[in-house]
């Protein structure tokens, strides 16, 4: 895809929605407000901080892929890492609330080629703005898999 190709899929996002507040409406409503974010699927993802040890939750876009969660480390394309995923790196035992489901699962780095590359083309396609991000920064973005490890509740 071209470079203008890829600046016409842009979305301005409403952020109106976002942070703690997006948390908070999310598990008030069951996902019936935050679920759906900009046009986008959104989910609750519960991590454990590498430094405090306390829980942390975030709103992050996510795709499917068959039984399994996506989602991107892209902090808008910052030459940084976000901290959640510095958080799954050492501890990748996570919570993730999806509309009313909480289930725990298992978070892993896609590999880097043909598996990353597939996998990030089914999250472009939920929000091409991840093409942007990766324009912006010279680290590879991480293309996150949430494997579930319990049934949902």
């Amino acid at each position: 895809m071209s470079d203008e190709e890829k600046a016409s899929r842009y979305i301005t996002p409403d952020y109106s929605l976002l942070g703690d507040e997006h948390v908070k409406r999310y598990r008030e409503t069951n996902g019936e407000v935050g679920h759906i974010w900009n046009g986008a699927t959104a989910l609750l993802l519960t991590t454990i901080g590498n430094k405090s040890g306390k829980p942390r939750t975030l709103p992050l876009i996510y795709a499917r892929d068959g039984d399994n969660y996506l989602v991107v480390a892209s902090k808008g394309g910052s030459p940084t890492h976000p901290a959640w995923y510095l958080n799954v790196s050492d501890n990748p035992e996570v919570e993730i609330q999806v509309k009313d489901q909480v289930m725990q699962a298992t978070a892993r780095t896609a590999k880097v080629g043909e598996e990353r590359d597939r996998l990030w083309k089914i999250l472009t396609d939920i929000w091409p703005n991840y093409d942007q991000y990766a324009e912006r920064t010279e680290r590879l973005i991480p293309v996150v898999i949430l494997e579930p490890t319990t049934q949902e509740k």
